[in-house]
């Protein structure tokens, strides 16, 4: 391998540092991307086929793509989706027919059959390049995303499976075997299962209504029954399990919320001041090429990020749980920045932004102080989806 990327035990000072002091601690940090063609006309498909799973030090140093071996025919493509807590990435490698892809420009939809779609989970080791698939273990579908540890038994992972035309979440070893459905409601769409850190609960949205759990799925009951909200998205723990952070609201006009995880305290947390909550991934355009900008948690609890308009910027904005709020980036007029994610120390922060005319990741401190960029501004490119590999060792 070109760069090998070698996280060992990471040891900060605090205190008056050095500018190449800073630079040599931020090579300590790892980020993980996907990077793609964002400017072919013919449409997301095409683009698409180009995505290349990336990985990058946080001062901009050893890019490189990671799984190229997993790549073993025409019109297959890997993403990173995330970490294993052992620092291993979690790639999705997924297949997708001209014909599908044709199919789906005409009728303006993802195609919901399993027909000429393939999609598998891999975990790999980004120094040794070795990689394991565990949804073709014993599989239950040739369609498979969305792979994580499992709170509720380290013993096990949890992932999404689609089986006759349905979103369904499984739980599984680790080694692949002993797949379980988790939730009964497999005739619903089912989207966001998120199981908190403590392993008691777990959260999934079915058709855009919101149900706390406990972990096995059992003893479902409604969360946030406002008929103002027709949408509620992507439910998020906060680290120390004790709230439930999601987005609800109007099409294109959704808040973060949190609630506890007994059901109580519901409230709005932030406004988003106008911004319509997406990222447009292409240049040009097409059906549900917009991707959603996801509010996170600070790894200490105390804080959710999470992008609003103000002027006619769309910037970083971080809020404390009791309502103090914090302009993070401060940027010219019709810049986009998004997608933040919190280092696992909580110390910096991750994103996209479009401040030098392109799709590009840069980090700042956790304050928004120090931007400075970790992957290049290229027209007609894309970096985008950034992940930080756990500390470990």
């Amino acid at each position: 391998m070109a760069a090998v990327l070698c996280l060992s035990a990471l040891v900060l000072t605090s205190g008056c540092q050095s500018p190449s002091a800073l630079l040599a601690q931020r090579s300590h940090y790892i980020v993980g991307y996907t990077d793609s063609r964002c400017d072919d006309p013919r449409g997301q498909y095409y683009n698409g086929l180009t995505r290349q799973a990336m990985v990058v030090r946080a001062d901009g140093s050893g890019r490189h793509e990671i799984g190229q071996s997993l790549i073993t025919r025409e019109c297959q493509a890997a993403t990173i989706t995330g970490w294993w807590p052992d620092g291993r990435a979690i790639l999705n490698v997924g297949y997708k027919s001209p014909a599908v892809g044709a199919w789906e420009e005409e009728h303006k939809t993802f195609a919901n059959s399993t027909d000429g779609q393939e999609s598998d989970c891999f975990l790999v080791d980004v120094e040794t390049g070795q990689a394991v698939n565990l949804t073709a273990v014993e599989r239950v579908s040739s369609v498979n995303r969305v792979l994580a540890p499992w709170p509720a038994d380290p013993s096990r992972a949890t992932f999404l499976a689609s089986v006759d035309g349905k979103r369904r979440p499984f739980t599984m070893k680790l080694d692949g075997t002993d797949k379980r459905q988790v939730s009964s409601s497999s005739d619903n769409f089912i989207y966001g299962l998120s199981p908190s850190p403590d392993g008691r609960r777990s959260a999934y949205i079915i058709n855009y209504k919101l149900y706390l759990a406990d972990a096995d799925g059992t003893n479902a009951r409604r969360v946030d029954e406002d008929p103002k909200h027709e949408f509620r998205f992507v439910p998020i723990w906060s680290p120390d399990s004790q709230c439930l952070m999601f987005l609800a609201g109007e099409h294109y006009n959704c808040h973060p919320h949190i609630v506890r995880a007994d059901g109580t305290g519901l409230r709005k947390i932030a406004d988003r001041g106008g911004y319509r909550g997406v990222v447009q991934t292409l240049d040009h355009p097409d059906f549900h090429s917009d991707s959603s900008d996801l509010s996170v948690w600070s790894p200490d609890s105390r804080w959710v990020y999470h992008t609003a308009k103000v002027g006619k910027a769309m910037e970083l904005m971080r809020v404390s749980l009791d309502g103090r709020v914090e302009q993070l980036t401060r940027s010219k007029a019709g810049v986009l920045d998004s997608q933040p994610k919190l280092s696992p120390d909580g110390k910096y922060v991750v994103f996209g932004s479009t401040r030098n005319g392109a799709r590009a990741l840069y980090v700042a401190k956790a304050d928004g102080g120090s931007i400075w960029p970790i992957t290049p501004s290229v027209k007609g490119r894309s970096q985008m989806h950034p992940h930080w590999r756990p500390i470990f060792g």
